[in-house]
């Protein structure tokens, strides 16, 4: 999905300069994205998302993407760790799912249609957070034929864990220590959905309780939350607190509300705290091309009120502030992208995720990169190429800001063939968002883009 297009390199230079100004939300832009479940491990947070096709009429799902940071604000594309193609018994629809970390292995629990019983939930396993996964069942792990979508995953103190799941219906498992399991004596829970527990709904006689899907399942302090998509279309996002990781639930308001500017008709939560600071995931429609079935991920900063309570949430352009600097004197992923216009990613089974589809001005912004009081002295860019003369500016805070680097990009004999080039850097210290702006004049795909790293200055 191309984010930001145009043939008129000064038009793009011109809404580059707006855009870089004015927003970091969507936190994805290279594709569209939705369903948001963060995940932290290895001091990490890990965002798992859906993908919505590009164009799309319906919902059309097909893999699910994973993305990973340190300090909130620069992505890092992982790539596509699971797809419908890795269940032999699924036909379609890669829905809303929840990975989660426990004796060192990674669970996936996601809805798909399965071939002849029709939504379901299935698991699958790896041994690293950016998979790959893959199915140990060989069949949904649990399917009650009522809109089994959705679905939560979360491990209480005690070690017992727990799998919600449902629309209309709320229902629960409680997951054995293997989590590709569950107690058969309890079996499958439904959940009353009371208006005390979840809400009022006024005029849907199907429906009585603002509960609608998108139900994510967590405990904070001595409190257990779900939040949910409420309200019905276009949904906003509410919650309900209990005492207990089973309820009896408490309804306690609406965080974000419905009908907001560039809000999908849907709308999907992940809540996660990480270093000190709380943050709540969900997704909109504000990238070009957006549209109901094209969402984005979104990401906003907040804080809980002192009695646990969530303030009202609305969406921001900014987007959170980093919570670190970024270190450029280590090797990085061009695929690490805080904001970009035009680029899109590609995924090599020997190379990794890397940057293509870069023309004349297109660009990526990383942000909070700290060069230190010594600064740089050079710049090397790993790329591949089959245009003559292109080139990469390396500039601060702005894609017209100072020129601190000029990168050449040689033919290297193959789009898939990388060479390292260098460039000499001036005027490099101190923390700056940092733009890489691509420059050639032979067609699309210019170069592509694998990695890049500074050298620090001696003096």
């Amino acid at each position: 999905m191309k984010s930001m297009k145009s043939t008129l390199p000064a038009l793009v230079a011109t809404l580059a300069i707006i855009q870089a100004a004015a927003a970091d939300n969507p936190i994805i832009q290279t594709r569209h994205t939705a369903d948001p479940a963060p995940m932290i491990a290895n001091g990490k947070v890990y965002l798992y998302t859906g993908h919505d096709e590009d164009n799309a009429t319906v919902f059309v799902m097909k893999e699910w993407r994973c993305y990973s940071t340190k300090d909130m604000v620069n992505w890092t594309d992982e790539g596509s760790p699971l797809s419908v193609k890795d269940f032999s018994w699924v036909h379609d629809d890669a829905w809303a799912g929840q990975a989660i970390e426990r004796n060192r292995k990674f669970y996936y629990y996601v809805p798909m249609t399965a071939k002849g019983l029709g939504m379901s939930v299935g698991v699958a396993v790896s041994d690293s957070p950016t998979g790959p996964f893959h199915d140990p069942l060989g069949h949904p792990l649990v399917h009650t034929g009522v809109g089994d979508i959705d679905p939560t995953v979360y491990i209480d103190n005690d070690g017992q864990a727990y799998l919600y799941w449902g629309n209309p219906q709320l229902f629960y498992v409680k997951l054995n220590k293997d989590m590709v399991s569950y107690d058969q004596s309890v079996g499958i829970v439904k959940v009353p959905l009371t208006e005390e527990g979840f809400g009022k709904r006024e005029g849907n006689k199907d429906r009585a309780t603002l509960y609608e899907e998108g139900p994510w399942f967590y405990r904070r302090g001595s409190l257990y939350y779900m939040v949910f998509a409420a309200t019905g279309v276009p949904e906003a996002l509410a919650y309900s607190t209990s005492a207990s990781p089973t309820g009896p639930w408490t309804y306690r308001g609406i965080i974000m509300p419905k009908g907001l500017p560039k809000l999908a008709f849907t709308n999907h939560a992940g809540v996660l705290d990480y270093k000190g600071h709380s943050y709540l995931f969900y997704h909109n429609e504000d990238l070009p091309g957006g549209g109901g079935f094209d969402r984005s991920v979104c990401l906003e900063e907040f804080k809980y009120n002192p009695d646990g309570s969530f303030p009202t949430i609305l969406p921001t352009k900014d987007g959170p502030a980093p919570i670190g600097h970024l270190n450029p004197y280590e090797s990085t992923k061009a695929a690490t992208i805080a904001w970009e216009t035009g680029v899109e990613t590609e995924t090599s089974a020997t190379d990794g995720v890397y940057v293509t589809d870069i023309n004349d001005g297109d660009y990526i912004k990383v942000k909070s990169v700290d060069f230190g009081s010594r600064g740089a002295k050079s710049f090397e860019g790993t790329v591949a190429s089959l245009a003559v003369g292109a080139s990469m500016e390396v500039h601060l805070d702005g894609v017209a800001g100072p020129l601190i680097a000029t990168l050449a990009v040689p033919d290297t004999g193959g789009l898939d063939r990388w060479k390292v080039q260098t460039a000499s850097v001036s005027g490099a210290r101190g923390v700056h968002d940092v733009f890489f702006v691509f420059r050639g004049s032979q067609g699309e795909k210019i170069f592509n883009f694998l990695s890049w790293k500074f050298r620090k200055s001696s003096r």
